[in-house]
């Protein structure tokens, strides 16, 4: 057995089993959701560095969530658009091992996260008062390198527990990346231990921090009833639902693929469920922020008028200046 693992040097990815004229169909299609997921975090990104009214603990951490979001779907999409295109759809054995540690380091992180953000929504609308004192940037910083310590350390447990495992064939991996239980299926011995690590890390990097984001967010409501401004409570409700969307999106997919019983979800389904894992929630997460989210949409239209005012003036020949835009 230990001469068939050191031998093992690739693995096949067999994907989606469609015909090629679909495949096309569907590289075409995927590579634009790439390309907005790209376009929209970035745009994020960019808006909560240049706009200082951005500068506050809620957009750290979205700006957090986006570069988890574009290192996630990066991490599997681009290998899966070449195997549409592509008669051999082989991955090294090293680069599969890494596809499966960074796959569940960023999944993690964001669960994490989510967590935190809506902790922050928690402090902001429940304690306002005592916001900067509970929320200073010294904490901020605190909770986002734990989450991302926790994601790190959490993806290496379980490769390291994959590493011992031997691979003796088939080598044929029925999925369009390497994710950790397709990759299980092909080692030659018992697996449990790894089942059992897998199991109780989705009941503490899932269902605790959803139990904790729907306790936080049950207090929210209620506080959020109490604001007797109806635009209070408009603005209060609107920030948290796109919160919400997401987390219900994110947590949902995750539980019922990790969590669910195996006969419950075949391959081709647990294939769909990464595939929305992977590029879709990555995509809508920005739209979600963006379009529910007066603040993100006032920023983008101050940087466009900045932007297009220092494009005009630069056509004109004049000296750009930097004035004070409300």
């Amino acid at each position: 057995m230990t001469e068939n693992q050191t031998s093992v040097t690739e693995f096949t990815l067999l994907g989606f089993s469609l015909s090629p004229k679909i495949q096309i169909f569907l590289c075409s299609l995927f590579s634009l959701f790439y390309a907005f997921t790209l376009l929209g975090n970035g745009v994020i990104l960019e808006l909560i560095c240049l706009d200082s009214k951005l500068h506050t603990p809620m957009y750290f951490f979205l700006s957090h969530l986006a570069v988890v979001d574009i290192s996630y779907a990066s991490n599997n999409v681009p290998k899966m658009l070449a195997n549409f295109l592509s008669k051999g759809k082989t991955i090294s054995f090293a680069s599969c091992i890494m596809q499966t540690f960074l796959y569940m380091a960023f999944a993690h992180t964001e669960c994490l996260l989510l967590v935190v953000m809506s902790y922050d929504r928690y402090v902001a609308i429940c304690h306002p008062l005592q916001y900067f004192a509970m929320m200073s940037w010294r904490i901020c910083i605190t909770l986002t390198v734990t989450s991302w310590a926790c994601g790190c350390i959490l993806a290496l447990v379980h490769v390291v527990l994959l590493l011992r495992l031997p691979f003796c064939g088939p080598h044929e991996i029925n999925h369009f990346f390497c994710e950790i239980l397709s990759v299980l299926k092909l080692a030659c011995a018992d697996t449990t231990l790894n089942q059992v690590v897998i199991f109780a890390a989705s009941v503490f990097i899932l269902v605790g921090p959803l139990c904790l984001v729907l306790v936080s967010y049950t207090r929210i409501l209620v506080a959020i009833l109490r604001i007797q401004s109806r635009e209070g409570r408009t603005k209060a409700f609107s920030t948290c639902s796109s919160h919400l969307c997401v987390v219900g999106l994110f947590f949902g997919s995750a539980i019922v693929m990790y969590m669910a019983p195996k006969s419950s979800h075949p391959e081709e389904q647990q294939k769909i469920l990464s595939l929305f894992y992977s590029l879709f929630n990555p995509m809508l997460n920005p739209l979600i922020y963006s379009l529910r989210n007066a603040e993100v949409k006032g920023a983008l239209r101050r940087t466009l008028w900045k932007q297009t005012s220092r494009m005009v003036l630069k056509f004109r020949f004049i000296e750009p200046f930097s004035p004070r835009w409300c």
